[in-house]
């Protein structure tokens, strides 16, 4: 009689999700794929309208081998599924001066770049990109995709985190080096990409800047929804299921451990394993009965500190920027005092920062011919700020169109054909996020590592982790890193 295979259901179908689910696919592993909404990609979802594709969440790709390696382990090859460019330069960062600084991999022009803005900092740029590395190769080489799953795992390493001051914010890791104010902007915004506040978040942050420089940034040609269907082609082709506009309504357990999956629609599926690439805090509160947790009650979740959320403007004109980059991130005069009223304060501010998303610059082919397609993406308080989006969306569009029209978009309101809004209210709704956090638990030290909610669940047996909420954190390079450990982690534990 021939053995079963091990049957394993991923919930949400994000980056952590699929490449979750294609490594087990490809290991052997019977693998049901769970997505809540009409189409896959979790916060890389795309949403097309009047001929506009809008990729809705991650737009920069670094490290793209961790892509490459999810095809290898299935026996594809990427580039038979998608086409990864890079980007030049990496970002533009706009100041409210007028001033301007843009970088990209080459190291001799970002340092004649640096002489020509700030030379007093050139030597302090390059003792900053020596430390740098050395956190590099210690937090993503080393660490990025191996488990902390006990606290000897973080004693281990804590020589290590002590040499490198990994006690220090990115901010204060990278004062020491760098003295202008605004170049200090350019080298710190980073940890604002995985949702942590540069002025409170771990200097194991820094390393950002190393990745981008080691393996560049990317685009996927046709826009990062290329990827998810890329993935979900060869998920399909090694035979796994999907299962779309199906949420979950609770993980079935005897005693505490997994047995099966409850859609809220449909029969209930029979596993060995789930992997939750949904939001940690929903799963455990929303999934997991309360007599379950010993770890994880409500009163734990509840107190733990949650990323700021984001409001995402998305839209379409009528007529090309050609001046505007790719990656363009437009600072406020206010800086650190901007990201206490986001973080500390959860307030609503009268300026704003923003990430302006132009994929067209790349690839003409996400917007009607002569058309730009674009997205602005501004960190506000998660929802703990008790603001009414339902009040303030509109408002707070107006404000972004005006200061874009003013400044870097001319005659932008006569162009517009066409946009949507996403608030924070979408993040605790559409993508079902706690607090409607944008990135999950914030990167600070006390919840980062084995101090993160680990990849295996310490309430649940064969209940696993990938994605934001768990080690090593948020970003494309992140959540990928999960995937490989949940893999690793279900194959010791339930071998086929």
């Amino acid at each position: 009689m021939a053995r079963r295979s091990k049957q394993v259901a991923v919930i949400g179908s994000g980056f952590g999700g699929l490449a979750t689910a294609v490594r087990l696919q490809a290991r052997g592993y019977e693998v049901t794929l769970l997505e809540a909404r009409d189409r896959l990609g979790g916060r890389a979802y795309v949403y097309r309208q009047d001929g506009f594709t809008f990729d809705g969440g991650p737009t920069v790709i670094t490290a793209p081998f961790l892509i490459e390696e999810i095809f290898e382990a299935a026996g594809r090859r990427m580039q038979d599924y998608v086409r990864l460019v890079p980007v030049d330069p990496f970002y533009r960062i706009e100041f409210h001066n007028g001033r301007h600084f843009e970088y990209n991999g080459n190291e001799a022009e970002t340092e004649r770049r640096i002489g020509e803005f700030a030379p007093q900092d050139l030597e302090g740029y390059r003792a900053m990109i020596r430390k740098a590395r050395e956190i590099f190769q210690k937090g993503f080489v080393e660490l990025a995709d191996r488990p902390f799953l006990h606290f000897s795992d973080m004693l281990r390493i804590a020589p290590d985190l002590a040499k490198l001051q990994s006690y220090r914010t990115v901010s204060g890791f990278v004062g020491q080096y760098i003295k202008d104010p605004l170049l200090r902007r350019v080298f710190s915004f980073h940890p604002l990409l995985v949702g942590g506040n540069p002025f409170q978040t771990t200097s194991i942050y820094a390393l950002i800047h190393t990745l981008e420089r080691e393996w560049g940034v990317h685009y996927a040609m046709g826009g990062t929804g290329a990827i998810v269907n890329a993935l979900a082609r060869v998920f399909e082709e090694l035979g796994g299921r999907v299962r779309l506009s199906t949420p979950v309504k609770r993980v079935m357990l005897t005693g505490r451990r997994v047995i099966g999956v409850e859609p809220a629609f449909g029969e209930q599926i029979p596993v060995d394993a789930v992997v939750s690439n949904a939001d940690v805090a929903n799963t455990y509160r929303k999934l997991i009965p309360r007599e379950s947790r010993r770890k994880f009650t409500d009163t734990k979740l509840d107190g733990m500190r949650y990323s700021m959320s984001l409001f995402v403007y998305y839209f379409g004109t009528s007529r090309r920027y050609e001046n505007i980059r790719h990656h363009t991130i437009v600072l406020s005069e206010r800086y650190q005092e901007l990201l206490d009223d986001i973080f500390q304060k959860k307030q609503l501010s009268d300026d704003f920062s923003l990430y302006l998303h132009r994929p067209t610059a790349t690839d003409a082919s996400m917007a009607p011919e002569g058309h730009d397609c674009f997205y602005a993406l501004i960190p506000v308080p998660n929802q703990l700020s008790g603001i009414d989006w339902s009040k303030q969306a509109g408002p707070f569009r107006d404000r972004i169109v005006r200061m874009l029209e003013e400044k870097h978009l001319p005659e932008l309101s006569k162009h517009l054909a066409t946009e949507r809004v996403f608030t924070p209210l979408d993040f605790e709704t559409t993508l079902d996020s706690y607090r409607g956090s944008g990135f999950s638990f914030e990167p600070v030290f006390s919840q980062s590592a084995w101090f993160r909610p680990h990849n295996a669940s310490e309430d649940v047996e064969h209940l696993y982790f990938a994605g934001a909420g768990t080690h090593p954190g948020a970003g494309v390079p992140g959540v990928l890193s999960s995937a490989k450990i949940a893999e690793r982690l279900i194959c010791e534990r339930l071998p086929v």
